[in-house]
């Protein structure tokens, strides 16, 4: 059972729900469906050596989590996971009676303050890491290797195709040599006659070096920048991934708000941290937000950057007092969390 088609089929799912955006209540138009799950792993593939612990579809907006992971992700007081104890009733698409033994209050603890705020502060370094590819896009058309290439002759250095182009040379005619104890340097050959391989091939990502008959002298010195070339191929294929794979609807309302920031990754930032105050006052998972207003005008980038950044530093300090009263439990009943593990699956495989 490896595939979410597979695992629907088997009977082995416990809970199911809408999350994310649409069960915080913070849903837009063109929001996406997020769904979460548990399942339970048939008694024979749990004791044999085919344990799965987690199935997603490849866009990753379902995702189930077999009992055993979800049970140590929520006693590691994981964010994600610790809502899901705490679904709007509307936002449910299926439970099991066993679910209902897995109560919040055996795992909410004063972990959570740290959890909460390290996912929240996360989300500050994403807002501002999308920002570079947003202000700094790449050309499609790539780049290559003869691009990296720079000519020295005389007291002269100049790019490979500036060079070849003011001389009136073609690439096919150039010969290279490496030239010993040099890295990366090579003496630039030319000769029509003497079947020179050319400084590089389309495909590749390196310069070519052709056979130099002796009497042959060099017309300059190629210097290759490869490290500039192989930082200029992990940019470009990070960027056009992005591009792929972005939400075209939340790049466009970057761009027209003319902020600074990615606005979703600043929202989830404040609600991580209000949820992780309301978790250490009132012992409560709040997922539905009754600060929706607040959160949207977020999302709507009607802030600047450093003024969220200074306020959620605020709400951060804050929470260290908040955390000081003996409201929640140091951290979980491991004995307590492993004990109910046990019984749900024991319960489980019985029926």
């Amino acid at each position: 059972m490896k595939t979410i088609e597979e695992l629907k089929k088997s009977g082995s799912i416990i809970f199911e729900c809408i999350s994310g955006s649409k069960a915080y209540g913070l849903a837009t138009p063109n929001s996406d469906t997020d769904i979460r799950g548990v399942f339970i792993l048939p008694k024979e593939q749990f004791y044999s050596l085919s344990y799965v612990g987690q199935i997603n579809n490849e866009t990753n907006d379902q995702a189930y989590y077999e009992l055993r992971k979800f049970i140590e992700l929520c006693a590691k007081n994981n964010p994600n996971i610790l809502e899901m104890l705490n679904i709007p009733d509307e936002c449910i698409l299926y439970k099991h009676p066993l679910f209902d033994e897995i109560k919040k209050e055996i795992f909410l603890s004063k972990l959570c303050k740290n959890t909460f705020v390290n996912y929240a502060f996360t989300q500050i370094k994403k807002a501002r890491g999308l920002n570079k590819k947003i202000t700094n896009p790449v050309d499609k058309k790539r780049k290559s290797v003869d691009d990296f290439c720079i000519i020295n002759f005389g007291k002269k250095s100049i790019y490979l195709n500036q060079f070849l182009s003011e001389n009136d040379l073609k690439k096919e005619f150039c010969g290279l040599a490496k030239i010993t104890h040099i890295k990366d340097c090579y003496n630039l050959f030319y000769n029509k006659k003497l079947n020179y391989k050319g400084v590089s091939k389309e495909s590749a990502n390196e310069v070519c070096l052709s056979s130099i008959p002796k009497e042959e002298e060099p017309i300059g010195l190629l210097y290759f920048n490869l490290d500039g070339y192989s930082s200029y191929c992990k940019k470009y294929k990070e960027y056009w991934s992005w591009v792929d794979k972005r939400n075209n609807e939340r790049y466009k309302n970057n761009i027209s708000n003319n902020k600074n920031y990615d606005a979703k990754n600043m929202m989830h930032t404040f609600r991580l941290l209000h949820m992780a105050k309301e978790i250490g006052e009132e012992n409560l998972i709040n997922v539905k937000r009754n600060d929706r207003d607040f959160l949207l005008s977020i999302k709507n980038a009607e802030f600047e950057y450093e003024d969220l950044v200074e306020k959620a530093e605020r709400i951060k300090n804050d929470l260290d007092a908040v955390y000081k009263g003996f409201r929640l439990q140091e951290v979980p009943n491991l004995e307590v969390v492993n004990k109910l593990l046990i019984s749900i699956r024991t319960e489980f495989y019985d029926q």
